[in-house]
């Protein structure tokens, strides 16, 4: 085979060195891809925190490869015919979420957050045999999801709180959640000590409504109602308020597992609690109270009924949390 002239082997060399063979070529178009892609996921979510995609979008920018990055998808159905009360509690959690990350000093291309909608990308829930909303899914930068991906929302509940840990469990990238200024909460206590100020006024020397111990029982009773019902894990886990069957349409109220619970079943709990309460004031007040012997009698078979009725729903509740529990107050 004849030899190349000198100044054509120099040439054949000089581009071999540039280019690197197939090898390097095929590395460079990755790179190049991975370039646009991130440049282009970094443009969006410089307009807006959550970036909205369609099917064609989640497969080139999440699903096929090369990436880098992480992405953070939440699946919903936000559009009103839906009619996802839950997808629109959870959307306002995951967009306060998205903001923190966003305007944080910490804000880099390692993790987006995205959104697909029912009716913009129906074949994205198709393709990954998805049946429910909202659903969150992290897709990490390596790999497929893993079952730890998957958000566990009934359990967890939805709070931004909760999502940025189970995103710092996935990610490693810790967001600190900085939520929207709420003037409700001092705008109520201004209002009650308004309402206190104005009483004492009013009243002038008479304080004795502060030793009213009706009053002051009630206040109590009210508070550990509201506690014993759940109040304040709805406050720190930020549940749904109920959960809508996709298929079948069907409302449920009460939570099928007893690590989780619906803001709906905290208000029943409460509804039966305080008729049980009510139950027992009756008793008592039959037993003690001086009113002639045929309303105490009215009083006590009232009391007995509400004390049957509402704790025999109490159990129900439980059992229906607590599967295989035997007992029953009376067969519902």
């Amino acid at each position: 085979m004849a030899a190349l002239p000198v100044p054509l082997l120099a040439l054949v060399l000089l581009l071999l060195a540039g280019y690197g063979g197939p090898g390097a070529a095929g590395q460079r178009r990755k790179e190049m891809v991975l370039s646009e892609k991130v440049n282009q996921l970094m443009e969006w979510a410089s307009k807006r925190s959550v970036i909205r995609m369609n099917g064609d979008k989640f497969r080139r920018l999440v699903k096929a490869p090369p990436r880098n990055y992480s992405v953070i998808v939440m699946f919903t159905a936000l559009q009103p015919h839906r009619q996802c009360v839950v997808c629109k509690q959870a959307d306002e959690e995951y967009q306060i979420l998205a903001n923190s990350w966003r305007y944080s000093s910490a804000f880099t291309n390692k993790i987006f957050f995205a959104m697909v909608d029912f009716d913009e990308g129906s074949d994205v829930f198709q393709m990954l045999n998805m049946n429910s909303a909202p659903t969150f899914i992290n897709f990490p930068a390596k790999g497929k999801p893993k079952r730890g991906d998957t958000y566990e929302l009934q359990v967890r509940g939805f709070a931004a709180e909760q999502l940025a840990r189970w995103v710092a469990d996935r990610t490693d990238v810790h967001i600190r959640v900085i939520r929207p200024p709420n003037y409700a909460g001092p705008l109520m206590l201004g209002l009650l000590l308004a309402v206190i100020g104005g009483l004492v006024y009013l009243r002038g020397s008479n304080l004795d409504f502060l030793y009213n111990k009706t009053g002051w029982a009630f206040a109590a009773l009210c508070f550990v109602l509201a506690m014993t019902s759940g109040q304040m894990w709805n406050h720190i886990r930020g549940p749904p308020y109920a959960h809508k069957n996709p298929h079948t349409g069907q409302v449920n109220y009460i939570h099928g597992s007893s690590q989780a619970q619906f803001v709906a079943e905290t208000h029943i709990v409460l509804l039966f609690n305080g008729g049980v309460t009510l139950g027992m004031v009756l008793l008592h007040e039959a037993a003690t109270s001086d009113m002639d012997v045929g309303k105490r009698k009215i009083m006590c078979i009232a009391g007995i009924g509400l004390v049957v009725l509402f704790f025999s729903w109490l159990l129900s509740v439980f059992r229906s949390k607590y599967h295989g529990y035997p007992y029953r107050y009376v067969r519902l």
